[in-house]
């Protein structure tokens, strides 16, 4: 049996290439990671979640996303700019909601809603959402769960 050995140039350049390939990963896995709000249906329904969150010209409301089961997805991309978000969600299949004391605008179809006041007046339905503390956190998930039913959150 005869064994190959590579010359002593081609070992160095070998060397060099696992070295390069070595610090690409240690830059890759440096690379910040993605930073968004994401919220994930651990429910067996299907949900629609409207979100309330305050930008620079003041307070928004957003809806509807429509989780499937066991489905999530990013409400808000991108690093997270405030600490305080709001959601407001309802189960489609058995009824119910997850809501809160913190009241915003919402309607049946989809909408953005600037501002929190006279809902009613403007047109608007009136929802409880409620409150999630991100901690000053850049990236957080919320999961809706059949037991934190009416307005808690699990981080």
């Amino acid at each position: 049996m005869k064994v190959l050995t590579l010359p002593s140039a081609s070992r160095r350049l070998r060397s060099l290439a696992l070295m390069a390939a070595a610090l690409g990963g240690l830059v890759l896995a440096a690379s910040p990671a993605r930073a968004d709000l994401r919220l994930c249906n651990m429910t067996s329904s299907r949900v629609g979640v409207a979100l309330g969150y305050r930008d620079p010209q003041g307070w928004v409301t957003e809806g509807w996303w429509n989780l499937n089961a066991r489905g999530c997805e990013t409400l808000l991309k991108g690093q997270l700019g405030g600490r305080f978000y709001y959601i407001y969600a309802i189960d489609y299949d058995r009824g119910g909601e997850w809501s809160g004391r913190s009241f915003m605008c919402t309607r049946e179809r989809e909408f953005t809603i600037r501002g929190t006041e006279d809902c009613l007046a403007r047109g608007f339905d009136r929802s409880g959402f409620f409150e999630v503390d991100t901690g000053e956190q850049k990236s957080w998930t919320i999961q809706l769960t059949e037991t934190n039913r009416p307005g808690g959150a699990q981080p």
